[in-house]
Parts: structure tokens; sequence; C-alpha cells
């Protein structure tokens, strides 16, 4: 059991030395692949947050101009019904 758990620490020491030599070498070179793609990533996120904004605005306008129609229209059938002397019901 011992020789295994020897065995298992070499093995583990051999694969971090290795490590530690090759990361130097990789981190550049995954840095430099990543980079692009996070950059693209983040450029879509802006854009979609921009279109999304944009709709909502729209959104928000024509709810305001429904909004100012209904009013005219209430006041129209308020002032048509003051006029009558009479109320208007639906």
């Amino acid at each position: 059991m011992a020789n295994g758990f020897r065995g298992n620490i070499l093995t583990g020491l051999v694969v971090g030395i290795g490590a530690a030599m090759i990361m130097p070498i990789l981190l550049p070179t995954l840095t430099r692949l990543a980079r692009p793609a996070a950059k693209a990533a983040i450029k879509a996120g802006m854009l979609a947050f921009e279109r999304g904004r944009e709709s909502i605005a729209e959104l928000g306008e024509t709810g305001g101009d429904m909004l100012a129609e209904i009013r005219a229209e209430l006041d129209a059938e308020m002032s048509a019904g003051a006029g009558n002397g009479a109320e208007h019901r639906h």
C-alpha cells in the first residue's frame, strides 16, 4: 500500500512539474485565441442590449400615443355627454 501511495505522489509531482513547464508556452497562445472570442461575445451582448433598449423605447412611445388617444376620446365623450345633459355609459 505504501508503495502505491509513493507512486501516486511521484506521478502527481511529475504531472505538476510538466504542467509548470508547459504553461508559460501554452498560456500566451490560449490567451491569444480566447481574446477574439471574448470580444465577439461582449460585442454581441452590447448589440442585443441596444436593440432591446430601442424596442422598449418604441413600446413606450406606442403606449403613450394610445393613452393620449384614449384620453382624447374620453374627453370628447364627456363633453358630448355634458352638452346633452345625459351621462354616456358603455
